[in-house]
């Protein structure tokens, strides 16, 4: 019986009898090491799922922008070459056991564009070679007042130099573009300063770190300029120009949908359509991105198309016009959103005209955004857009002149067209709510025609800044404007039949 009794000790079986005698269930008591196992199996296969996410996420940013793929790469070209300096033993001598401030040096100052990294390294070589200077300078004049002295002497300066860095940071001009200098200033002359109390070879110590960051500086330089280049100047245009388009696609999106609202749109074309109004938020949040690339792009060399001297601040000038407009698609979203709905008789009297300034005032934009990219001179197109915005918002405008002559048509006894209008509509009566929201649309419609102008305005200065080239390829500019313009057309046609059935 022993024997038997060992081979089910491992194993325990509960049966449950009920009253009459039957037997309710046969199960299996779990042990303490099974349920053990059951959740370290559970972490294992969670920390393996979270794992295969992040792989996946990770996969996708690289797809979806194999610049940033580049840019990692490039970090560990430079780190791999300048740890040559630590490695090789003539080279980790000849900057005296301080090469780890080389490898430092690239680990900080390395960014993803040439102006980033520029700004850096530029403000990270002066910030340390006027630290070093004047605390060598302040450690010899509190040598030479004696041991007693010497650390008030030196004390004094880190707290009066120190002080006056920080507050430059504050000062707008200075922070934008010599902030990461200061910083580099203050951390430099504290380090040498204080040091130099304890340490004989002062001048030697700071003589090695100038050097190690020379070197870090101009290895990321090289490598940043010849390996596969990113550069800010070029990033800030490309913006501009899809900033334009995005504004362009939503007032063309918002108005449209306004007005088409019979709900005949497949899902497909109303998620494309929600994806069109969402552009103007891309503009809304894009000035600090824009400010930081203009920034930059003052520090990079000529390339490409863009010269040493590109005037950046322009392009900041036509992203304040471009969120300007911004605002006003806001406001138009939100009249989409109104709980209160206009009356169809006002509706079907101002829809024409509103789809006419939105088509003209996004051909406009879009003209703009054409002329940006190719950096070429405004053609003539651009004049005859803006003087077709210019006609529908006085068409628009009087339209909206006649509106108590529609509501009241005995006002004018002699126009047989209003009154015509007014009797097969059976002269409904309008409340101020239901007046109100298309009246708004129609109002910010004409605001948003004059912010254009601005923009105009912007571009065309951006064009004599810059020396923009004569627009040659009139024929090819041409046939994409008609383009536009056949496409606009139709859409507008297309809204205002939907805008009759209603």
């Amino acid at each position: 019986m022993a024997p038997r009794k060992e081979v089910f000790e491992g194993v325990e079986w509960r049966i449950r009898v009920a009253a009459d005698g039957s037997s309710e269930a046969l199960v299996p008591a779990t042990g303490l090491a099974r349920k053990a196992w059951l959740g370290i199996k559970g972490l294992i296969s969670g920390f393996a799922l979270k794992v295969r996410m992040f792989v996946k996420k990770a996969w996708d940013v690289g797809t979806n922008d194999p610049r940033k793929v580049i840019h990692c790469i490039k970090v560990g070209l430079a780190l791999a070459i300048v740890s040559l300096f630590y490695f090789m033993r003539p080279l980790y001598d000849g900057v005296g056991g301080n090469a780890m401030w080389a490898v430092m040096t690239v680990v900080v100052v390395f960014e993803p564009t040439v102006g980033a990294t520029l700004y850096k390294c530029f403000n990270r070589v002066l910030g340390t070679f006027l630290a070093g200077f004047l605390a060598v300078g302040v450690h010899w004049v509190a040598s030479q007042l004696g041991e007693r002295v010497e650390p008030f002497v030196v004390g004094a300066s880190v707290f009066l130099l120190a002080s006056a860095a920080t507050f430059s940071r504050l000062i707008p001009s200075v922070k934008s573009r010599f902030d990461y200098g200061a910083l580099i200033f203050i951390l430099t002359f504290s380090f040498v300063a204080v040091s130099g109390y304890r340490v004989d070879k002062l001048f030697e110590l700071a003589h090695h770190r100038i050097s190690t960051i020379i070197i870090g500086s101009s290895l990321c330089i090289l490598v940043i300029m010849l390996v596969c280049p990113i550069w800010s100047g070029q990033e800030l245009h490309s913006l501009i120009v899809r900033n334009m388009d995005k504004l362009a696609d939503s007032l063309d999106g918002c108005v449209t949908q306004y007005f088409n609202q019979s709900g005949e749109g497949t899902n497909s074309k109303e998620e494309a359509t929600d994806n069109k109004l969402q552009g103007y938020k891309c503009v809304l949040s894009s000035k600090a991105s824009e400010e930081s690339m203009a920034n930059f792009g003052r520090w990079e060399p000529s390339h490409g198309q863009f010269n040493f001297r590109h005037p950046w601040k322009q392009y900041l000038k036509i992203g304040a016009s471009m969120r300007s407009c911004a605002y006003c698609i806001e406001a138009l979203n939100s009249c989409i959103k109104s709980e209160n709905q206009a009356a169809k008789l006002i509706k079907q009297h101002l829809g024409s005209g509103c789809l006419k300034v939105s088509s003209s005032s996004s051909n406009v934009i879009r003209e703009l955004a054409e002329t940006v990219k190719t950096m070429k001179k405004k053609s003539s197109t651009t004049d005859l857009l803006a003087e077709e915005m210019k006609s529908a918002v006085q068409g628009l405008q009087n339209d909206l002149k006649t509106i108590p002559h529609l509501l009241n048509p005995s006002a004018i006894p002699g126009n047989k067209t209003l009154e015509t209008a007014c009797s097969e509509a059976t002269t409904p009566t309008v409340t101020l709510m239901e007046l109100v929201p298309v009246v708004t649309l129609a109002s910010i419609l004409i605001e948003i025609s004059g912010r254009i102008e601005a923009l105009v305005d912007a571009v065309e200065e951006l064009a004599k800044l810059a020396e923009f080239g004569i627009n040659d390829d009139k024929s090819k500019h041409s046939k994409m404007t008609d383009k536009t313009v056949s496409d606009a057309k139709q859409q507008t046609e297309g809204t205002m039949k939907a805008l009759q059935r209603v």
